[in-house]
């Protein structure tokens, strides 16, 4: 099964430098990215098969992803 990629540089090819130098420099984008890749890299885990989840815990996860996202989102437009 072919599953969307998620990741935030395939997101927004666009910002790739942005994205590194936000790494390197601000501590809280630092950790919307890294959680956010803890989540990502979950949720592929369970759509692939690897692990168990409910419909619900899986719902959740893609709710926090989404958050990651629009707090990286809001830093990225701030700079």
């Amino acid at each position: 099964m072919e599953l969307l990629r998620h990741d935030i540089e395939t997101e927004f090819p666009e910002l790739k430098g942005q994205i590194e130098a936000l790494r390197r420099t601000n501590a809280p984008f630092a950790r919307f990215y890294d959680g956010y890749e803890q989540v990502n890299r979950t949720i592929r885990k369970v759509e692939m098969g690897g692990a168990a989840m409910t419909e619900g815990e899986l719902e959740e996860l893609k709710k926090q992803r989404l958050k990651l996202k629009d707090d990286m989102v809001r830093l990225l437009r701030a700079r």
